[in-house]
């Protein structure tokens, strides 16, 4: 069994929803993640779309490209407007939100702006969107991610979504005394936050991953325990589910590296 570095990423986010009432999730891998979720291991999870659509069905082959498309919202529970969808959040109604960044740092800071200066960037990006919002007002919030070393860099170019700001107790100090930033979960790992430093530290490994592996591809020293357990791999029936749901792969690209599935008794470095 083989499988794409997306679709090994869009599993393990998939997992981390398991007993999860309700998920603010954008379009791509978290929507992805958050339709395989409900259709394997959380069956009453209810989805919300940015654009306003709350526990819709989604259609497998035809996931929407954006948050206001009306694919997003096929039988969806209701059709409220996107403030509306935003003040449930602020109400503390929405337990966990998926969001990604094109820059992340060790205290879960994102950046989805610029990359280099704000007045004179060298790419600018498509900025926050939502993503502001998801991070500081949902109960807790997943990160999701390739891990590549110019993504996890030591401190994010810009600011657009507040992690743990400059850690410690930075985010509350700022006013953000909601919710929090849970976990990192990457291709290559799931990551969590030290709970006084709020540093950002391995707490496992994808199958084939080695620890050296993951240091190689962070821009930051990561804090790692002594031994790191691995995940197990994504199971047939999630790989078969997963690639029904995008058949075209609009969403599940890659750069043509597989992981083959490796032996749960293999030593990692």
């Amino acid at each position: 069994m083989s499988y794409l570095p997306s679709e090994l990423l869009t599993v393990m986010a998939a997992r981390q929803l398991a007993g999860v009432s309700s998920v603010f999730a954008g379009v791509g891998i978290p929507l992805l993640s958050a339709v395989l979720s409900q259709k394997t291991i959380t069956p009453h999870l209810t989805i919300v779309v940015e654009g306003g659509s709350i526990g819709p069905q989604v259609i497998p082959g035809r996931l929407p490209i954006s948050t206001n498309e009306m694919r997003g919202a096929y039988r969806a529970q209701m059709l409220p407007g996107i403030t509306d969808t935003f003040l449930f959040a602020q109400r503390g109604f929405l337990e966990m939100g998926f969001v990604g960044g094109a820059q992340i740092d060790r205290y879960g800071n994102l950046n989805s702006s610029v990359v280099g200066s704000y007045k004179a960037p060298k790419v600018r990006l498509p900025g926050s969107g939502g993503a502001n919002d998801i991070i500081s007002l949902c109960r807790r919030v997943i990160v999701v991610t390739m891990h590549e070393r110019r993504r996890f860099v030591p401190r994010v170019d810009f600011v657009t979504s507040p992690g743990f700001l400059e850690g410690g107790d930075a985010r509350k100090r700022s006013g953000l005394i909601f919710g929090r930033i849970s976990r990192v979960v990457t291709n290559l790992g799931i990551m969590g936050f030290d709970e006084q430093t709020k540093r950002m530290c391995l707490e496992s490994l994808q199958p084939g991953v080695s620890v050296q592996e993951v240091i190689e591809s962070t821009g930051f020293e990561l804090m790692i325990p002594s031994e790191v357990p691995v995940n197990d791999s994504p199971e047939e029936s999630e790989l078969e589910l997963l690639r029904s749901l995008d058949p075209d792969k609009k969403f599940l690209r890659t750069d043509g590296t597989t992981h083959a599935a490796v032996s749960p008794n293999r030593n990692q470095d």
